[in-house]
């Protein structure tokens, strides 16, 4: 039988894990008789953890409210799954030290077989760059992500300036994509749904009225990422093909951009980036003939990289 304290940490794991457990479950995990799952119970209270108790047949158990922060239970696959999480966190704008900070904390509380592990993962791994643009990724405040989703979680109205335009919000759900932060919000004056920056987003004091959910119609994250290729970027572009909406939809993915049909054989791509140079690079690899309508610098620009290719060639 393993020692106590061994069994002590186990079951705190198992109390953390799911809500409600019977006397029996927990004697089968932990491969012990029912009453020796009495006392671990007993001595987890003496330990001030508020186990709660429901009397019956085999009796069942639950970690209360209050209880006090327990030791980290990570199993192998969960401290390497932790420690890349963590790991790819210190490589979003604005949230290298904090990741860096909670990747070492995690290390100090664990074993040494496992630190040893974590340890090895760190200096035999590393993140590449940010390969969307020439533009390095704008920081975001981890403190308004948290204040983000507790608006979100409480139904709690933002006012804030968007891009230094005033708005007033109701918040549904952020969006991790493409390195960057989107808050899925309401405009309710407008009545629209639509995806907003969150670094382009300011918060205003005091905040917004509490609202109450309406259900969106359809999937939030779809709705998200085909948004922002048509109006979340910092260039936007129209761009005719001289191909049906059909072919050009099967040779793109969904969040590049939307299609719109323009006859049989020609249709329009509605698309962006953060620069005209990453436009350019999309503009190339759909492997279709084209013409841009929109704007006059990507004309230009494309103009400048067709003589350079030709120059290239000649």
């Amino acid at each position: 039988m393993r020692e106590t304290s061994a069994r002590l940490l186990e079951l705190l794991g198992l109390l953390q894990a799911r809500p409600d457990w019977t006397g029996a479950e927990l004697a089968g995990r932990l491969h012990v008789t029912d009453r020796t799952v009495r006392n671990d119970i007993a001595r987890l209270r003496e330990l001030g953890y508020p186990v709660d108790a429901v009397r019956g047949p085999g009796g069942r158990y639950r970690l209360g409210v209050g209880a006090k922060m327990p030791p980290l239970l990570l199993d192998d696959e969960e401290a390497v799954a932790v420690a890349v999480g963590l790991q790819a966190a210190t490589a979003v704008a604005g949230f290298e030290e904090t990741g860096a900070r909670a990747l070492a904390k995690l290390e100090q509380v664990l074993p040494d077989r496992l630190r040893r592990r974590l340890a090895s993962l760190a200096s035999a791994t590393t993140t590449g760059p940010n390969t969307d643009g020439r533009f390095p990724d704008t920081p975001v405040d981890p403190r308004l992500l948290a204040e983000l989703a507790d608006a979100i979680r409480d139904h709690q109205g933002l006012r804030a300036f968007y891009r230094d335009e005033p708005a007033e919000l109701e918040p549904y759900r952020l969006v991790a994509w493409q390195r960057r932060w989107y808050l899925l919000a309401r405009d309710p004056a407008a009545d629209r749904w639509g995806p907003y920056r969150v670094d382009w987003l300011r918060l205003r004091t005091p905040g917004g009225r509490r609202f109450a959910p309406r259900e969106f119609p359809g999937d939030l994250t779809e709705f998200v990422v085909r948004e922002v290729a048509r109006t979340g970027w910092a260039v936007h572009a129209r761009l005719a093909i001289d191909a049906p909406a059909e072919e050009v939809v099967a040779r793109i993915n969904p969040a590049v951009g939307t299609v719109e049909p323009q006859g049989a054989a020609r249709s329009v791509l509605v698309t962006g980036g953060d620069s005209l140079e990453t436009i350019a690079i999309w503009i190339s690899m759909l492997g279709l003939d084209f013409t841009v309508e929109s704007p006059v610098e990507l004309v230009e620009h494309v103009r400048v990289l067709a003589e350079r290719y030709a120059r290239a060639v000649s």
